[in-house]
């Protein structure tokens, strides 16, 4: 037994001799590059019902009075459902990736359709996205100043900097900010971040925001949106954040987003001399300020946003003359000049004077929002006064576990007295966190 052991060891020995020193090297970094400690995975998800009071008609708006005693729907929806993962390879050097699926994601199926003599046939049974809204790498030199490219969040207003269930107490994100700006708002850059005692600072590269895709309703939120299998970037833009905790309990923020917009498509135009679009830039500017006050169950937020537009009325020509296939996805819509939106919510723990709770919490709380997603330029022929709208939500929200939460609430949009408000009832649960430590 004992010369078979030795010969074993012998045929070992000279296998590992024969083998090429990099391979060797590489089969011991690879031994040491995996380690669950240094892993991470985490994620959140929402589940809501909905009953609106109101019709979703297209027509409401231009047809006000028709729907005025509409008895509005029910619908049952998974806003988002995120998986996130990340790993630490050590040396300042990390990865992270989020994979969304909005809506329940998407279902097509392909499928033999017998009466029709086995012809296949692609069939869509749900709509939905499915989006990869993360996946960047990181060099970290210290706390304050990181290095960090790939597809990234843009924390361009205080939905975008903190977009989890658990960051707001709406069922669904706020909705000024969710209605004129990309929310969640990520994009293929690089960014420099760092923090330097109470500052926290981020700079960023992206990709501009495509004017083919504004629109009346929604301002620039899905121009950064691309129907193609790649981001156009004929033009870059920067985005900025900087956020203050001097104050204990207390965070301050500000940031902001500027870059030219037209002519940032697949489908370029080489513009004569004597073109009125010779010298269209687009340029969005949009800045915005937010505060979050938390202390002893008292929760106070509120947010301010403003955007503006150049060459509004000239953009909104452009798109409404593009003659693409109907199956583009431009939308062919006037866009405002600016658009703005601000709101504020307060909210307290009615368990915290108790004395036992075992962690949970019952939240109570009010929140306001207005925007308008389409504030016209001077020159402009039409104004689309349903835009303007202000929003009152009163709700509660039941945390019986930090990660977990039950959201109910009622909302009332309000819009100008030639058209119908806009009441309806929400509640679900949703959950937030990190399953490995």
């Amino acid at each position: 037994m004992k010369l078979k052991t030795i010969a074993q060891c012998a045929v070992l020995g000279l296998a590992l001799s024969a083998m090429p020193l990099q391979a060797q090297n590489q089969k011991a970094d690879s031994t040491k590059l995996f380690s669950l400690s240094r892993l991470s995975v985490g994620g959140y998800g929402e589940a809501f019902y909905t009953r609106n009071f109101y019709s979703d008609n297209m027509f409401r708006y231009s047809h006000a009075d028709r729907y005025r005693d509409a008895k509005g729907h029910g619908r049952v929806d998974l806003p988002h459902v995120c998986i996130n993962l990340g790993y630490d390879f050590g040396k300042g050097w990390s990865m992270g990736s989020e994979i969304e699926f909005e809506h329940g994601g998407t279902e097509v199926a392909v499928e033999i359709e017998a009466e029709e003599t086995g012809e296949f046939e692609h069939e869509i049974e749900r709509g939905g996205e499915v989006a990869l809204e993360q996946f960047w790498i990181q060099k970290s030199f210290g706390k304050g100043f990181n290095i960090r490219m790939g597809h990234i969040i843009v924390p361009v207003g205080q939905t975008n900097n903190a977009h989890l269930p658990t960051d707001f107490f709406t069922c669904y994100r706020p909705e000024g900010e969710l209605t004129i700006l990309p929310c969640t708002w990520h994009e293929t850059g690089l960014s420099l971040w760092g923090r330097l005692g109470n500052w926290r600072y981020e700079a960023m590269v992206i990709p501009a925001l495509n004017s083919d895709m504004f629109n009346n309703a929604n301002w620039v939120k899905n121009a950064s949106a691309s129907g193609y299998e790649f981001r156009v970037a004929n033009h870059l833009a920067g985005a900025v954040r900087i956020d203050n905790y001097s104050v204990k309990n207390l965070h301050i923020g500000v940031s902001g987003y500027i870059g030219n917009t037209f002519n940032n498509d697949i489908v370029t135009n080489e513009f004569s001399e004597t073109s009125q679009y010779k010298d269209v830039k687009g340029t969005v500017v949009i800045g915005t300020a937010e505060f979050d006050y938390k202390a002893n169950g008292l929760v106070v937020r509120g947010n301010f946003d403003y955007g503006h537009l150049s060459d509004a009325s000239l953009i909104s020509a452009w798109n409404k003359n593009q003659n693409h296939q109907s199956f583009s996805p431009y939308p062919r819509s006037l866009v405002g000049e600016a658009a703005i939106a601000y709101g504020g919510e307060v909210a307290y723990d009615i368990m915290r004077p108790m004395k036992r709770t075992g962690g949970q919490q019952l939240y109570l709380f009010g929140r306001y929002d207005y925007y308008d997603s389409y504030i016209p330029s001077a020159t402009a022929l039409t104004d689309y006064q349903w835009t303007d709208r202000h929003v009152m939500t009163l709700g509660v929200n039941y945390y019986p576990i930090k990660q977990v939460v039950v959201k109910a609430e009622y909302a009332k949009r309000f819009l100008k007295e030639q058209y119908n408000d806009e009441p309806m009832f929400s509640i679900g649960v949703a959950y937030s966190g990190f399953f490995t430590k």
